[in-house]
């Protein structure tokens, strides 16, 4: 199958219908995160950590990288369904990862939800492992 080269640039304000129509197609949101807000946080902190891919004109993948410091993140991994099983989120990863590892960053963890078994082999044949470790949260704000 020939694969389209992907044009990986910083989100645009011009793509946040696409990226949300991506976010939807690819089962990554939830009803209690809003994904507008979503993206106006990331452009307060890191904008350049908000990647999205293209082929030609059609958005066809997004991650979102975040750095506190001390780790890095990555959010909202996602390939449109008719561009899966190409390399393209392997770019986008190597793309994220390359701007984190510039800024410093030692480390970068995700989160899978546990039932995702795609998602966890897809990061584990990038190296990812897991951890003994427990995630918990606390919501500060709701969104609508």
């Amino acid at each position: 199958m020939d694969t389209p080269d992907l044009t990986i640039i910083t989100y645009r304000p011009q793509d946040e219908p696409a990226v949300l129509q991506l976010w939807e197609d690819c089962k990554l949101t939830r009803p209690w995160n809003n994904p507008k807000r979503d993206i106006e946080r990331i452009l307060q902190v890191y904008p350049e950590l908000f990647l999205v891919g293209f082929i030609g004109e059609i958005l066809v993948a997004t991650v979102i990288g975040g750095y506190d410091g001390h780790r890095g993140w990555i959010y909202y991994l996602g390939v449109l369904p008719d561009y899966r099983w190409r390399g393209y989120g392997r770019m986008m990863m190597e793309a994220v990862t390359e701007k984190l590892r510039n800024m410093g960053c030692p480390k970068i963890n995700v989160q899978i939800r546990s039932d995702n078994t795609r998602a966890l082999g897809f990061y584990r044949n990038l190296g990812y492992t897991n951890e003994d470790v427990i995630s918990l949260a606390r919501r500060l704000v709701e969104d609508e």
